[in-house]
């Protein structure tokens, strides 16, 4: 226990009794005498300014739980519409002000706070001044006391004589010396009442838990149509460049070749195999265009071995372990499959890695993939600063978009050095 903390939070205790008590008492009267007056409409106008003044007590008490006590107390107000001109203006933002539950939970904290929070707070401060007014008495003060008044008592000593003083003054000695002790504890139990009550309720919390989920939703959900409008024009620019062109070069020398075949056959005979050659190559370039699309491993057999097919692909070795007792939806495995793909051609072209492992499982309504590499580390967390070139972040961030289309989630542990481990998670069911 150190002195000058105990003595601070002893301080800080009367300063909250005093200061706290009276501006809680004066901003209660206030608020509700402007209430009262909203009948008569000069509370529209003058409870908002009442209910700014509880708010900004209440942040200053908010400040002083986190400096003084470390208890964290968040701000629980649903954000007020923009202020109109006019009179329906300031109905609509009187309003909003009275309908959030937060609004009444600060006037009970008023209350409270001029009550039992006041007396919490000050209990540390009155037994140390117990002290010197036992020392006083014992000095010989309790003489004109006792010959004024009669028995005077100190706390739960009656002073008559001398004997009786300097108990009076031990007992100061063992009050200051508790409170020593108890200053920091009352001090942060003061503040309890008003975490349960200046903190946001379940149903607020809700409501904010519901709003990010609705920000995020949105978001995902254009990020969904702009990549799948940008899907659409790679798709379109892949068949413009390379199948259609191969394919319009096709009928062409076969025109050529209808007009060789009784002229010079050994011509036509070399423009025929020339065009075989092409088929093949636009065939492949359509499979490899389809594989983009949805590959067809992975419609048939799984996400299980569609990974297992891809990692044959890779120039380092992927080790993959799959441990999935059934299939997952469609685009499930379809995002999984891709930030997979990814995540893996990342590892290969910046982490310069030589070694790659993919876990996947399902416990908990979750689809959960990690993807660890033993390459150089530094790879850029989708918003944050990193090391790795911007492609990579970029693909990160791609990865992360991808999976918020279903709710999903990415984690990047990727410290200077490496090892890089991206982990995945999408709640989905398996069938």
């Amino acid at each position: 226990m150190k002195i000058g903390n105990a003595l601070a939070a002893a301080a800080r205790g009367l300063w909250l009794a005093v200061f706290g008590m009276a501006v809680s008492i004066v901003l209660f009267t206030l608020t509700v005498v402007s209430l009262a007056f909203t009948v008569l409409g000069i509370g529209l106008f003058t409870t908002p300014v009442a209910l700014a003044g509880v708010r900004a007590h209440a942040a200053l008490r908010r400040r002083q739980a986190r400096a003084w006590a470390g208890v964290e107390i968040p701000g629980p107000y649903r954000p007020l519409p923009a202020r109109r001109p006019g009179l329906a203006g300031q109905v609509e933002h009187c309003t909003a002000l009275l309908k959030d539950p937060a609004t009444w939970r600060d006037l009970l904290w008023l209350l409270v706070d001029a009550t039992a929070g006041a007396l919490l707070a000050l209990l540390p401060a009155t037994l140390l001044l117990h002290l010197p007014w036992g020392v006083v008495l014992a000095l010989g003060v309790w003489k004109p006391i006792v010959r004024a008044d009669g028995t005077h008592w100190y706390a739960f000593i009656p002073v008559t004589d001398q004997f009786t003083a300097g108990l009076a003054a031990g007992l100061g000695c063992v009050l200051a010396v508790l409170a020593l002790f108890v200053a920091q504890p009352l001090l942060r139990l003061h503040f309890l009442p008003a975490k349960q009550l200046l903190a946001p309720g379940a149903a607020t919390l809700r409501e904010r838990e519901l709003a990010r989920r609705v920000d995020r939703l949105t978001e995902t959900r254009h990020d969904a149509v702009d990549g799948s409008a940008a899907e659409l024009r790679r798709i379109e620019r892949d068949l413009h460049d390379g199948a259609q062109a191969r394919l319009v070069a096709m009928g062409m020398s076969l025109g050529t070749v209808e007009a060789l075949i009784e002229t010079d056959p050994a011509r036509a005979k070399q423009l025929v195999a020339a065009t075989r050659a092409d088929s093949a190559e636009a065939l492949t370039e359509l499979r490899d265009l389809v594989r983009g699309i949805h590959p067809p491993v992975l419609a048939e057999r799984g996400l299980g071995d569609a990974l297992r097919a891809l990692a044959l692909r890779m120039r380092m070795p992927v080790e993959v372990d799959v441990e999935l007792p059934g299939r997952a939806a469609e685009p499930v495995e379809t995002a999984a499959y891709f930030a997979v793909s990814e995540v893996l051609t990342n590892a290969a072209k910046h982490a310069g890695a030589r070694q790659v492992w993919v876990d996947v499982h399902h416990a908990g309504g979750m689809l959960r993939i990690a993807v660890t590499d033993d390459g150089r580390g530094g790879a850029i967390v989708p918003g944050g600063p990193g090391t790795r070139g911007a492609s990579a972040g970029s693909g990160l961030a791609g990865v992360e978009r991808r999976l918020g289309t279903l709710d999903g989630v990415l984690a990047v542990s990727s410290p200077a050095g490496g090892p890089t481990m991206v982990t995945m998670e999408i709640p989905c069911a398996l069938r």
